[in-house]
């Protein structure tokens, strides 16, 4: 080796070993203030209901506060594109899911990030199915007799979901491009407003995560119509699925995990995903989030890794025989 490939090598070795050195100081120091994690929605849907119902128990391990900050708009972009404009250090996180990792950037050209590569994906959280719901005005018990009504109706009869982009707009267009049905998207800011509208009778049909809505199917004021998995929800024995009804085009679920800048330092990706599968063990958690109709899925960071690539390319024929548009 020649003389200065020789101080090269030294020179890298050096450089290496003092990046190796500051990661494992920034892991021993870290979290050294609170910790901010960004909910892609309006306050009152699964993955806020989840980032709030974490963040105490998170931050008891973290031994600093975990902030929850709700940044909604332009099918949960916004707020994931901030995320990945922030330094890499542990201080900025997201609650990633389903609708700003695979649905919103393939609506988008070009899109704000790489759902893939612009994120560190430390770990997944939960998951969710939709339910299909109607103002109990609608006499529709089924997909059957939702499908004869819309049928009935002298015009194209409005379906809402907590926002363009979401699971539930891409369910309503492939029941729609699947059926022939006459419906129209009306995409809410969040499940909450969209809820008031529906509650309200402004909206009859809705396909939303189902957690928040329970109370409303429970009490009456709503009426499921079908759950968006292959088994019924533990939550809601009661309600038949679409693979029971026999849509199993419409069998989905939103994933909630936590995401980071990508070059998130090893040490603190290492640091925060123990302390989320920690979180996760947590028996008050874990019966706190199926309460709530939520179902708590432990995987390791590769795993999660990989969750999130099949995710995004299993939902992309989807989205494109959709032909949802965020721009």
């Amino acid at each position: 080796m020649h003389h200065a490939e020789t101080v090269w090598a030294r020179q890298m070795l050096a450089a290496l070993s003092l990046l190796l050195v500051a990661g494992l100081a920034m892991a021993q120091t870290w979290p050294a203030r609170p910790v901010r994690v960004v909910v892609t929605f309006a306050p009152g849907g699964s993955s806020d209901i989840v980032a709030r119902a974490m963040a105490v128990p998170l931050g008891a391990k973290l031994g600093q506060p975990v902030l929850v900050e709700n940044k909604p708009g332009a099918g949960g972009t916004i707020g994931a594109a901030e995320i990945t404009r922030a330094t890499p250090d542990g201080y900025n996180l997201l609650m990633s899911n389903t609708t700003p990792i695979s649905l919103s950037p393939l609506m988008i050209d070009p899109s704000p990030y790489d759902p893939a590569r612009s994120f560190t994906h430390v770990s997944l959280v939960a998951t969710v199915p939709d339910v299909m719901m109607v103002h109990p005005s609608v006499h529709a018990k089924n997909i059957r007799e939702l499908a004869a009504w819309v049928k009935s109706q002298s015009r194209p009869v409005n379906y809402g979901s907590g926002g363009i982009g979401s699971i539930g707009h891409i369910l309503g267009e492939t029941l729609k491009k699947e059926t022939g049905l006459n419906i129209e998207h009306v995409g809410y800011k969040g499940s909450s407003p969209m809820l008031t509208d529906l509650l309200g009778g402004v909206l009859n049909f809705s396909i939303d995560t189902l957690p928040q809505n329970v109370p409303h199917l429970k009490s009456g004021k709503l009426r499921p119509i079908a759950v968006t998995s292959r088994v019924r929800a533990a939550i809601a024995p009661d309600i038949p699925t679409v693979f029971e009804e026999g849509a199993p085009y419409l069998v989905a679920e939103n994933f909630i995990g936590v995401s980071a800048p990508a070059g998130l330092p090893e040490a603190v990706m290492k640091r925060l995903h123990g302390a989320i599968q920690e979180t996760l063990d947590d028996k008050n958690f874990s019966t706190r989030l199926s309460e709530l109709g939520l179902t708590v899925r432990k995987m390791s960071q590769p795993e999660f890794t990989a969750f999130v690539q099949n995710q995004i390319s299993g939902w992309a024929p989807a989205v494109k025989a959709s032909g949802a548009k965020l721009n």
